[in-house]
């Protein structure tokens, strides 16, 4: 019986899927590693590329904005055409383009080439995402299983953030910055061989047409939307990252207008009227943005005041990766029994006292890290919960759009991360910073700028007066931190009411979606 047999007959009879199901799911988590990964090890191969290409400040803007821009602009999309071509089909193509722009961007002579090639990546990678959760719905139909497989997936997003600064760092030892590009082609040749055997081919039965129209507005939607995020991020709140939101905002009410009213729409707006799939979705961004506001000043704290090497501080952030990728593995029994209004917010419990325990733990590395692992085991059991419920609520066919918005909401999550709790950091570290005397007006401005500029400037100063600036920024910091973690705390506990109020009561609640166009 070939896997695509199987899992007609588990659709029509409630039947679990047996070990070409599972294999085909280790072919899957592939791209999702990469992904991950792809995340956060390009922050430290900047440096290299800054040495070697000599970009501009824009450009080195660019390098790091051009994928995640481009991705989170294009998800939507690619997960309808997925929908209506085929996800497995998606999903090769995405992988073999994702793979060979990487070679490109690994060997780039200049800096306009290397974000062209990372525009190109963002394009593939919108192609895989989507397509590797959507297909998990069609694989394991039994949804206790299903649990489990999400689990999996989730996990491989911890364990890529918790691999890309210990690969990143052993690349760079050894090898020069393309390296971290090249690693793409070893993970996705084993995809493009085995998933044509182990995947199956899955779409809807009745797609809509293609509408043009309203794949241009979801671009125009979410690009601004988050260059303006991630503008505020760098430079504060000004005019033009109000504006940008405007235009996205603008944009947006157009394309749910659009959506509402075509018989065949790109997005089913109707979605969002379940309270379980819009309160999943809100879960999945509140509790990315603690996250990744998390790992943005635990990071700096570790190597900037610490000292620890990149690769160190990665190595001390694994115990609570490890412990987010158990945590969503063991929710999967409980979640069974368990209503998911329950699940959900007593796992946040445990993130927001990752966060309360913050202010004691900036001057204890060991506590520090039993913080992180705390925050990591409420993420990452509230996460395996709130994706299985947004593949659940969503109908079969719609499941590449439904999967596209989920990655939507990671990936905003990502950039709000940075952009929210990181420039509180950094507006409270710059005010409280108190700078000894007789600094150059240059040093004093680098050191105000970041906490990395005034530990850069510290190093060019006599011994007492360095020791003195470490000191005064490294308090500035660390005070920061703590009103940080406070807000951080709060949007945690939002999550935690958000899911108590909107997901299903019981198990069987959410099982039923709404019907398809």
């Amino acid at each position: 019986m070939t896997l695509t047999e199987e899992i007609q007959l588990a659709e029509s009879a409630g039947r679990r899927v047996g070990v070409r199901g599972w294999l085909a799911l280790i072919v899957l988590m592939l791209p999702v590693l990469l992904v991950s990964v792809d995340n956060t090890v390009l922050s430290f191969a900047l440096p290299d590329i800054a040495r070697d290409l000599q970009p501009t400040s824009i450009e080195q803007l660019w390098i790091i904005d051009a994928y995640p821009l481009v991705l989170a602009g294009l998800l939507v999309t690619m997960g309808t055409l997925g929908d209506r071509f085929g996800r497995r089909r998606m999903l090769l193509i995405g992988a073999t383009g994702f793979a060979a722009v990487s070679v490109l961007a690994a060997f780039a002579p200049t800096a306009t080439a290397l974000i062209a090639a990372r525009a190109a990546m963002g394009v593939f990678g919108a192609m895989l995402m989507p397509s590797t959760l959507s297909l998990l719905r069609s694989i394991f139909t039994d949804r206790d299983q299903r649990r489990l497989a999400i689990a999996v997936w989730a996990s491989m997003f911890s364990a890529g953030a918790a691999l890309g600064p210990i690969v990143g760092g052993l690349l760079l030892e050894h090898f020069a910055w393309g390296s971290v590009f090249l690693m793409s082609v070893p993970v996705l040749i084993p995809l493009l061989v085995c998933a044509p055997f182990l995947v199956p081919e899955s779409r809807d039965p009745k797609p809509g047409r293609i509408d043009p129209v309203s794949i241009v507005l979801s671009m125009l939607t979410m690009i601004p939307v988050v260059y303006a995020i991630k503008e505020t991020a760098v430079h504060g709140v000004g005019m033009l990252p109000l504006v940008l939101v405007v235009v996205g905002v603008g944009f947006g009410v157009l394309f749910v207008r659009r959506q509402l009213a075509s018989p065949a729409p790109m997005l089913d707006m109707r979605l969002f009227t379940r309270g379980a799939f819009t309160g999943a979705l809100l879960v999945n961004l509140l509790s990315v943005i603690a996250l990744v506001g998390f790992l943005y000043f635990v990071s700096q704290h570790l190597q900037l005041i610490v000292g620890l090497s990149p690769m160190a501080a990665g190595l001390a952030l694994v115990p609570g990766m490890a412990a987010m990728i158990v945590a969503g593995l063991l929710v999967v029994p409980i979640s069974r029994r368990v209503s998911p209004r329950v699940v959900v917010p007593s796992a946040l419990v445990l993130s927001v006292s990752a966060y309360l325990i913050i202010p004691f733990a900036v001057e204890s590395l060991p506590l520090l890290v039993g913080a992180f692992t705390l925050l990591g085991m409420g993420i990452g059991a509230a996460e395996t919960v709130s994706n299985e419920l947004v593949l659940a609520t969503a109908p079969p066919a719609k499941a590449g759009a439904a999967s596209a918005v989920s990655e939507t909401a990671y990936e905003l999550g990502a950039v709000l991360g940075t952009a929210v709790l990181g420039g509180i950091l950094t507006a409270a570290y710059r005010n409280g910073l108190v700078l000894p005397g007789g600094l150059p007006a240059a040093a004093e401005a680098a050191a105000r700028e970041t906490l990395a500029g005034a530990m850069t400037v510290a190093d060019t100063l006599a011994p007492a007066a360095a020791e003195a600036l470490r000191t005064a920024a490294a308090h500035a910091f660390d005070s920061g931190v703590v009103i940080t973690a406070l807000i951080g705390a709060a949007l945690v506990a939002v999550a935690g009411v958000i899911a108590a109020t909107t997901l299903g009561g019981t198990r069987e609640s959410s099982r039923t979606a709404p019907p398809t166009h």
